[in-house]
């Protein structure tokens, strides 16, 4: 059978799960890795209409090399996003498996997650990158939908600073892993277009939510994609900012929580927050990031949504009790 053949012979996928007739408020989250997956794993608790808008700049690993071979988006960030939007039954805990399983080889497959090759395929096959997420999606049972930011692959580029010299790097590994502070962000191309749907997700939101996450690598690239970043400037969802437990190696290295929303103001300085969640465990000047916060128009929520084991995780259940609170106050 053709493709063509094939693409007729399949019925269309449900439009996601971020959906009208769902409960709980209209949530848009932004990042990727990680990060988006901490966010994602608690959100889903909170609301049945979820939609999450993932960048795509990865350049390493399984991502990397489909990237460079295809010519593809990097499927692996939209991958973990699909897995962590998973149900806790016997069929979402084992096709979140699944498609995070990576084959362990000497040849050519050695690296590759299962995942990212579904996705892919699906991509060549429909001819659409949102489509082939949307058949993903139904097939894991994801209580979500997951977004690319971008139509086209980018590129970090990333000033760094080392003993006083800055240097530019490009890449998102090179960004990680460059010695130094990372200064500012942009991308290339300078102006990629923006998914409509992801556009349209943002405007339709009650709520935004930046990170957790790398904050320059997937966190604010969100706010350099033109289209979005109007849309994020122009929503009526209130947004909210969560701060990671922990700097980012290379990225963020001695970063204070207050120095995250510095740098966010840095890149946009337009944008109001109404929310900064942060872990009481990592806060050492309250007075310092209330100020930071107050900065972006904000009120500063301090909780215990950190695992319990000490690690620099969030728990997802503590984090999404008190995203409900939060959420809860503004219906």
């Amino acid at each position: 059978m053709t493709d063509e053949g094939v693409q007729a012979a399949l019925p269309h996928p449900a439009a996601g799960g971020a959906q009208a007739g769902g409960s709980g408020p209209k949530v848009v989250a932004l990042g990727g890795g990680h990060g988006l997956y901490a966010s994602l794993s608690a959100l889903r608790m909170v609301t049945d209409r979820l939609t999450a808008v993932v960048t795509v700049a990865d350049d390493g690993g399984s991502s990397g090399r489909l990237r460079r071979e295809l010519g593809v988006l990097p499927p692996g960030d939209l991958r973990m996003a699909l897995a962590a939007l998973c149900g806790d039954d016997e069929w979402g805990s084992t096709w979140s498996e699944v498609v995070q399983h990576r084959f362990r080889s000497e040849g050519e497959l050695h690296g590759h997650a299962v995942g990212n090759l579904l996705i892919v395929a699906l991509w060549e096959l429909l001819g659409d990158s949102v489509a082939g997420l949307e058949w993903v999606g139904r097939l894991l049972g994801a209580h979500g939908r997951v977004l690319p930011m971008a139509s086209v692959p980018l590129d970090i580029v990333a000033e760094v600073e080392l003993d006083g010299v800055i240097s530019t790097v490009r890449g998102q590994v090179a960004c990680a892993l460059t010695p130094g502070r990372v200064q500012a962000i942009s991308l290339v191309p300078e102006e990629p277009p923006a998914r409509p749907e992801a556009v349209a997700a943002v405007l339709d939101a009650d709520w935004v939510v930046f990170g957790p996450g790398s904050w320059f690598t997937s966190v604010l690239p969100h706010l350099k994609v033109p289209a979005l970043a109007r849309a994020l400037h122009a929503t009526r969802a209130r947004r909210l900012v969560t701060l990671n437990l922990a700097p980012q190696p290379g990225e963020t290295d001695d970063f204070s929580p207050q120095q995250h929303l510095e740098v966010l103001r840095q890149h946009a300085p337009d944008l109001s927050i109404d929310v900064v969640l942060a872990d009481t465990g990592i806060v050492d000047d309250p007075g310092a990031l209330e100020k930071s916060a107050a900065a972006l128009d904000a009120r500063l929520v301090m909780a215990d949504v950190a695992a319990s084991d000490g690690s620099p995780r969030h728990d997802p259940r503590r984090l999404a009790s008190v995203l409900d609170e939060i959420f809860l106050q503004k219906r």
